[in-house]
């Protein structure tokens, strides 16, 4: 159902079911086609809840029919995700699409959303199906195991999936390391056994001025 046109464009072929894309990230479609704009980030009461505490802006637009539709965003990279069964977590801001046999919904992050100055939610994905998550420049994908935790810094991170935990710590940041100091407060370390999507690009956080 979906499929990449070149890294940045995105093309899902349907047949009468739907898929979920966030608002204003069509740029052209075939055949016949309708659109509807959800409320929201996630799906039922908490999820719109949850948002509106949190002053995420993740509208997303639910598109139907028969023929192909393609999706992009400010040329961001686009990733596709296989998640079967597991959970996925991304940041609501590089979700690009979702298909008709995923459910999304939100799931408290703690010190990270905080240091990031997104709120305290980021978006989950869960069920059979495709996602394509965005990132600025083409995203490394690195594996966690029981022996190596990995840690990252938050304005890289995009998403992960599998079995692992969070921490977050405090007061050894990477830019220390280079001498130049004001680098970001806090790291996401990661233990257990998956997998973390990561930018070769930093978002703007308020924990680089801390």
């Amino acid at each position: 159902m979906f499929r990449l046109q070149g890294s940045k464009v995105l093309a899902v072929d349907m047949t009468g079911d739907a898929v979920k894309a966030k608002n204003g990230s069509m740029v052209a479609y075939d055949g016949q086609m309708s659109f509807k704009k959800l409320s929201g980030g996630g799906e039922g009461l908490r999820g719109m809840v949850t948002r509106r505490l949190t002053g995420e802006q993740m509208t997303l637009m639910e598109v139907t029919g028969q023929g192909t539709c393609w999706f992009a965003d400010r040329a961001s990279e686009i990733n596709l995700v296989n998640v079967q069964g597991d959970k996925l977590y991304v940041e609501s801001s590089n979700l690009l699409a979702t298909d008709s046999g995923l459910r999304t919904g939100t799931s408290f992050t703690g010190m990270r959303g905080a240091s990031q100055g997104n709120g305290l939610f980021t978006t989950t994905i869960e069920g059979h199906g495709q996602a394509a998550i965005m990132s600025d420049g083409p995203a490394v994908v690195l594996r966690v195991s029981q022996q190596y935790p990995l840690m990252v810094d938050p304005g890289a991170y995009i998403a992960h999936q599998g079995n692992l935990q969070q921490s977050f710590q405090s007061g050894v940041t990477f830019r220390t390391f280079l001498g130049e100091g004001g680098g970001e407060a806090f790291q996401i370390r990661f233990e257990g056994d998956g997998l973390v999507y990561v930018q070769p690009s930093e978002r703007n956080t308020v924990a680089g001025d801390v």
